[in-house]
């Protein structure tokens, strides 16, 4: 059976992958329909030759490790499981210490160093392919740094949560779902809160803007709009990558506005601006919040559905997974694998809500900042630093889009625009 379950496993896997290569290589149309020929929405005005063939070669293989990064992750969760490494996980916990809380801890090492080991080829050919397209400024050192800063945060939140929900599996086999989520709640808003000030500062350096002229701008609009801001700080990112950004980040007293240096260094002072009003848009409309709250409602559903879907697999198929109970934390790569899989599953919906916010968030931007030029450079400026796709593939709108595409956001303005002259010559 164990076999069986398997080489299914893996043929589903290369179907899958081989439909993707087929979808974005083959099949997908990214031109633009024609009516947007020669806009400011065509990237053939405001990108030359090379960038054009650069954004869509990019772009093809970059989607394509997005649709064989997550599934592979199932793939690996149901190979530890059958190949018994789970159990052995276990045994080496129990033959080390006495202590159940150790136990856990040795078991979550193997189990994270065994994904690092099986995921690091796919995370290097992305890192390697942002170098290859001059994406990424990043050392390999540099790069490696992070990728192991990345595992021992990711380590040590998984102990906590990993400890706590086995603990409460042994306590209440048929709630403890609901009780997971409701500690998952002031986890959440813990670790949000803590975000800007703990651990974004262990992979770059932050600092209060140093143009104080753009800063003192920057707080005039959020005065304007009732944002109880007192510091914009920067981030040196212009030595790992060449692509823009901007974002507000952390609740209560640990909020902050940050912007990249690359965007300060590649985008004039008008267009800054009409970024930091999208992003105050956010905090305006109460969009973190709203998130927070879809989020929860979100992991709610999802450990119920965990919870139901592990029993029938373990029910059915336990002996195959050398899993004896629920609540055995050697079920815990297919609690992984579960909740990956619902994750993806819901990701249309929840970046569907992300893009109609973003949406909002420019049509906040451009009615503060009345500056349809800068909005639109700004599109293309942004398009052209992450070599993105203007209209790209529809699948790959729906499952990796938490923005609104560059040719829907460009419209967007042109629209705007050509309303404001319609009403100035009523």
């Amino acid at each position: 059976m164990a076999r069986k379950i398997g080489f299914y496993g893996v043929l589903a896997y290369i179907i899958y992958g081989l439909f993707f290569y087929w979808y974005l290589f083959y099949f997908a149309d990214t031109s633009l329909p024609f009516e947007y020929d020669g806009s400011t929405a065509d990237p053939a005005t405001f990108l030359n030759g090379r960038e054009l063939t650069l954004s869509e070669e990019y772009s093809k293989i970059r989607n394509l490790l997005f649709f064989l990064a997550t599934p592979f992750e199932w793939i690996f969760y149901l190979l530890i499981l059958l190949f018994g490494l789970s159990k052995a996980f276990k045994r080496w916990g129990e033959q080390s210490s006495k202590y159940k809380v150790l136990q856990t801890a040795i078991y979550l090492i193997w189990l994270s160093f065994f994904a690092f080991v099986a995921t690091f080829p796919l995370s290097y050919i992305s890192f390697s392919l942002s170098k290859t397209y001059n994406i990424s400024t990043q050392s390999f050192a540099s790069w490696m740094k992070d990728e192991l800063i990345d595992f021992w945060v990711n380590y040590g939140t998984m102990f906590v949560i990993v400890s706590v929900l086995y603990w409460l599996m042994k306590k209440s086999t048929k709630r403890w779902w609901l009780y997971a989520w409701l500690l998952s709640v002031p986890f959440t808003l813990f670790m949000m809160f803590l975000q800007p000030v703990i651990i974004d500062p262990l992979y770059n350096d932050f600092y209060p803007l140093k143009n104080k002229e753009l800063e003192a701008k920057i707080l005039t609009l959020a005065e304007e709009a009732n944002i109880p801001a007192e510091h914009v700080f920067e981030v040196n990112m212009a030595e790992k990558t060449n692509a823009l950004n901007a974002y507000v980040t952390g609740i209560g007293s640990n909020s902050r506005i940050v912007l990249w240096d690359t965007t300060l260094n590649k985008l004039s002072e008008d267009q800054i601006l009409f970024i930091m009003a999208h992003e105050m848009a956010h905090y305006v409309e109460k969009h973190l919040y709203i998130g927070i709250g879809g989020y929860l409602l979100l992991s709610l559903l999802g450990l119920y559905l965990t919870y139901r879907i592990m029993h029938y697999v373990i029910d059915r198929w336990g002996e195959a997974f050398k899993i004896p109970s629920v609540h055995d934390i050697r079920s815990l790569p297919l609690f992984l694998m579960i909740l990956s899989m619902l994750m993806f599953v819901s990701s249309p919906l929840s970046n569907t809500v992300s893009r109609y916010q973003e949406t909002r968030a420019d049509r906040y931007a451009i009615n503060m900042t009345d500056d349809s030029e800068a909005a639109i450079q700004t599109f293309q400026e942004l398009t052209r630093a992450g070599l993105s796709q203007v209209n790209p593939p529809l699948l790959v709108k729906i499952f990796r889009y938490g923005h609104p595409t560059m040719l829907e956001r460009i419209s967007m303005i042109e629209d705007y625009e050509m309303e404001k002259r319609i009403n100035h010559n009523k």
